[in-house]
């Protein structure tokens, strides 16, 4: 139990440090009391500033960061598998898949991309899960499954913006996840969903702790196992569509925290759930902040600096499987 306090504790407190570092540095820099003096300030032109660019950004890292986590924890309850994440397995790609291209050919239906993207990617988890099924789930078969799915939605992507023209400007923020410019709406829209999104994945907690029994022994004690697979799988595939409208496609946050948080917090859903969101807020949040500060004026995306993480991670979890 102390473990587990002693967790929350550093993480959180990581996390709000994390924060005011990334409101205050970069091309306006602030010092600590200075910015907690101009937060209470209206008329400070660098505050002004610092409100309207720098914390979008900061509540769109959070909760993109935190949302993918879930998604990870969920959808791994869900295959029973260790690898799965929305990135690798492709739900992130046919989500982004479908918002590019209701942006290019549809865009009076821009409003409702949230929507259109959970159903992209819903379809891609459906495929995968069709692909891979044969008298219960392979974990290695799901993978490659997932891996192929995510290459052709990627594919698809690029096809799209290899047109060129007008396809150029919005496909750039569909399949990056650089989070420059993010706006209130932007939060609005990711709090939004992504609020309905992990408060239903903490609601879920019990039946996640119960997908780990063998289907039969699941049964005999009177539990639905294909609705509660449907229904968590439904929360990740919309967990991760939120985040990929608002911030990109980032890959193997849903992979990289998951497995840290269980060597910190255990295996039961009622904490994991909740510490994996924050752990992934704070990664997310320092992974943007990196890729902004280290070598400015010049930006690397958040999912660059993932992947540069989660690639070799992906290999380790491979060999140690």
């Amino acid at each position: 139990m102390t473990k587990k306090i002693v967790s929350f504790s550093i993480v959180i407190v990581l996390l709000l440090v994390s924060a005011v570092y990334a409101a205050t540095t970069g091309s306006i820099k602030m010092g600590f009391f200075e910015f907690i003096g101009a937060l209470f300030d209206e008329g400070n032109s660098q505050m002004e500033a610092i409100r309207d660019l720098r914390f979008p950004r900061i509540i769109v890292a959070v909760f993109a960061g935190a949302a993918l986590s879930v998604s990870g924890v969920l959808l791994q309850s869900v295959m029973r598998n260790p690898l799965a994440d929305a990135g690798v397995i492709g739900i992130s790609s046919g989500a982004a898949f479908v918002q590019l291209f209701i942006i290019s050919f549809f865009p009076a239906l821009f409003f409702m991309t949230p929507v259109l993207a959970f159903i992209g990617g819903a379809f891609a988890c459906a495929l995968v899960f069709a692909l891979s099924w044969k008298s219960g789930l392979s974990p290695l078969k799901l993978i490659l499954v997932g891996i192929a799915i995510n290459a052709m939605f990627t594919g698809l992507t690029e096809a799209f913006i290899s047109l060129g023209g007008s396809l150029n400007t919005s496909a750039s923020s569909v399949v990056g996840s650089n989070l420059t410019m993010r706006t209130w709406k932007d939060v609005s829209t990711i709090v939004t969903y992504g609020t309905v999104g992990l408060i239903a994945a903490f609601a879920l907690y019990s039946w996640c702790n119960l997908l780990v029994l063998q289907d039969k022994t699941a049964k005999s004690l009177g539990f639905h196992v294909a609705r509660a697979r449907l229904l968590i799988a439904a929360v990740a595939v919309l967990l991760s569509a939120v985040s990929v409208v608002v911030a990109g496609v980032i890959s193997f946050v849903g992979l990289l925290v998951p497995h840290i948080a269980r060597r910190l917090v255990g295996h039961d859903h009622k904490v994991l759930i909740p510490f994996t969101a924050l752990a992934g807020a704070l990664l997310i949040l320092v992974a943007d902040t990196i890729g902004r500060t280290i070598v400015a004026p010049i930006e690397i995306p958040a999912s660059t600096i993932m992947a540069i993480i989660g690639g070799p991670f992906l290999i380790f979890l491979l060999r140690k499987e």
